[in-house]
């Protein structure tokens, strides 16, 4: 009875992920005092600069931890090269000097917002440095060449034993990580489409559907951390690319079977394609992996068969548009399944059922604008605190326009830092309390090393338990970063109660300037933030309209990445969450039935063309201004079915992109609330 009880306590998440924070923050206390450690034994003026690093570098799993390591390593290279250019040259001019830092600062920042990778990271962290080391040298030039080089062997150093610990004590390999993620996504598209396919119209439904963009955004984060993990069995970049356009294919193609659905049973249609959805809906419940692949070729060719029809009428065109919507949907579960395979690792011998094709893969959403926008607000802030710091002649005002900087960097990538400021100047006010305490009543007391570690230990796996959970990370950040520079690490005691109550005025002030400074000049609003997405997403598609360009997956998965990042904006404003993320949907899925069109222009003859291309210019405006309506747009649609359906079979191929047309234009109402 005991074992049991045991085994399902272990499995207890809430204690599962406690276990691994501990892990975690002890593994990282170990890396941090071998760092401490070696800097004392090598002569490093500053062995507290590599206990900082440990912390800001260690992640769970040891991939990350190294490309964090070397993206840390590259920005912090760039950065101290970009100071001892710019301090020595504006030496003289102080003013000039701080508006040259704050403005590479300001540029790293833009960068990194660019990027949107992990390799962002490596842009942030050369504003960092730069903070760190420039601005107390505007007053000091002279040694900022040594103070540069003394900061990159420190960090360094702190790299070095962060990869070390995290890499080979308890080893938590990403790819584990990333295939339990994979699983999981792989798991709910299928449940995704079993439910399309039972017509289960609940709104937690398209919810769920949605939330596969945050999915697929997290596994592409994932991924970049992939080649860094040391594993035998590597993950081929081009299987995870075809991989995501497929999953990314089908959160489209689940909107356009969910809306036909419903006509399989409308009066008219033939009982064949009712039994096709029942067939179809069979095979997606099937337990093994090799029964789904049996089933799934002979499904394929008999829902291709219902495409095959000599009339152009009404019905057969339906009939024919929803069993291509079917077919598509079989074959995507079927390449999805198999590419999971082989992700995984797992011997698959099927073959794809739209043969060999180019992948693309992620594709980012970038905004120059509003990267521009945040890295000035940045560059902006940080001069204002350079300006009271230089008119106030403050003795300790580079190290709080330093903090001001770093303050910037780390979080000038979100629409409202200001509430993970305040976390983080909320654990920089526990660090300072816990560095008096010990540089004032503990370290004058210690005298071996050994004993030292054992003194730390408390308030450092502390510190770096609430760095594992997501919740705290930040307050956590504010006590790493904190306790080490306060407490003054160095190789002898040299405490000093003024020094040390200065530096936490200073310390304090800049965090606050810098949520002040970041509330006027780098907090967007999630309305702002939204409109700005969704008018990006109609311009494009005014664009596609007007393009004679297919790019179909390149859009594609530009969509699902901007639909990951309205989902969080999302939830902090009163715009209905479904309802919103539908118009873009509605957007793309117009996109793709007008590139369909384009490709049937060469055999259009001049009357109908005239009137698709009247059809598109018209589509080109609703997009661009409003104008005209879904309903007017609707009504040409249905003058162009009806023209085809009673006209010649000449056209028969036009009939199909204009039933999508027409249900990608019905999907929301007319009255749609947009920006």
């Amino acid at each position: 009875m005991i074992l049991p009880q045991l085994i399902a306590l272990l499995r207890n998440p809430t204690l599962r992920a406690d276990g691994e924070a501990l892990l975690f923050s002890a593994k990282s206390f170990a890396a941090a005092m071998l760092a401490y450690f070696i800097a004392l034994r090598i002569g490093l003026p500053r062995p507290a600069w590599a206990i900082v690093t440990v912390y800001l570098v260690s992640q769970p799993t040891r991939g990350a931890s190294l490309s964090r390591g070397l993206y840390r390593l590259m920005g912090t290279l760039a950065g101290a090269l970009a100071t001892v250019t710019i301090v020595p040259t504006f030496a003289n001019e102080p003013v000039v000097c701080s508006a040259v830092l704050a403005g590479w600062i300001g540029l790293g920042l833009f960068l990194s917002l660019l990027d949107r990778t992990p390799r962002s990271y490596a842009f942030v962290l050369s504003g960092y440095t730069t903070s760190l080391i420039g601005f107390p040298a505007v007053a000091a030039p002279g040694a900022v060449f040594d103070t540069a080089i003394v900061r990159v062997q420190e960090i360094a150093l702190g790299i070095l034993c962060a990869v070390v610990i995290h890499r080979y004590v308890v080893p938590r390999p990403m790819t584990g990580q990333f295939q339990a993620k994979l699983t999981a996504t792989l798991h709910d598209a299928r449940k995704l489409a079993c439910d399309v396919l039972n017509n289960v119209l609940e709104s937690s439904c398209h919810d769920d559907r949605y939330r596969m963009a945050l999915d697929l955004l997290a596994l592409r984060g994932l991924a970049t951390h992939l080649p860094y993990d040391p594993v035998t069995t590597r993950l081929s970049d081009s299987t995870l690319r075809a991989l995501h356009d497929r999953l990314a294919h089908l959160l489209l193609l689940l909107a356009d079977v969910e809306e036909r659905i419903s006509l399989i049973h409308a009066p008219g249609m033939p009982e064949e394609l009712a039994q096709l959805l029942c067939k179809v809906r069979s095979w997606i419940t099937l337990d093994t992996p090799s029964d789904r692949v049996t089933e799934a070729h002979r499904l394929f060719q008999t829902a291709r068969s219902f495409g095959h029809v000599d009339d152009a009428t009404l019905i057969d065109g339906l009939v024919a548009n929803i069993a291509r919507h079917l077919t598509e949907l079989v074959g995507l579960l079927h390449d999805i399944e198999r590419l999971g395979a082989e992700a995984s690792a797992v011997e698959c011998a099927t073959e794809s059922f739209q043969g060999a094709e180019k992948t693309t893969g992620y594709i980012f959403h970038r905004d120059p604008m509003m990267a521009a926008r945040a890295g000035l607000g940045a560059a902006l802030g940080i001069l204002l605190g350079c300006f009271f710091w230089i008119w106030s002649a403050w003795p300790d005002g580079g190290l709080a326009v330093s903090v001001l900087g770093v303050t910037c960097a780390l979080f000038g990538n979100v629409d409202a830092p200001v509430p993970y400021v305040r976390k983080y100047m909320l654990g920089s006010a526990h660090g300072i309390a816990i560095s008096l305490i010990y540089s004032f009543t503990v370290l004058p007391r210690v005298f071996e090393f050994w004993v030292l570690i054992a003194v730390l230990a408390p308030a450092f796996l502390f510190g770096g338990s609430l760095q594992a959970r997501p919740s705290t990370a930040f307050m956590a950040l504010g006590i790493t970063l904190t306790v080490p520079i306060l407490v003054g690490l160095g190789p002898v005691y040299g405490g000093d109660f003024a020094e040390a109550i200065n530096s936490s005025i200073a310390l304090l002030m800049g965090v606050g300037f810098g949520a002040a400074t970041m509330t006027l000049f780098q907090t967007v609003s999630p309305d702002t933030a939204i409109n700005r997405l969704l008018r990006l997403g109609r311009r494009d598609a005014a664009y596609r309209v007007r393009s004679r360009v297919s790019a179909e997956a390149v859009w594609t998965n530009l969509t699902i990445d901007r639909i990951a990042l309205l989902r969080p904006r999302l939830n902090l404003s009163v715009r209905p969450t479904t309802e919103t993320i539908d118009m873009i949907v509605r957007d793309l899925r117009i996109g793709h039935a007008v590139s369909r069109l384009h490709e049937q222009f060469d055999q259009l003859e001049s009357e109908p063309l005239s009137a698709i291309q009247v059809l598109l210019l018209d589509l080109a405006h609703h997009f661009d201004r409003g104008s005209p309506s879904v309903d007017e747009l609707n009504t040409q649609v249905e003058e162009l079915i009806a023209r085809i359906v009673v006209g010649t079979g000449a056209h028969r191929h036009l009939l199909d992109p204009l039933i999508d047309l027409r249900f990608a234009l019905s999907s929301v109402p007319n009255s749609e609330a947009r920006a």
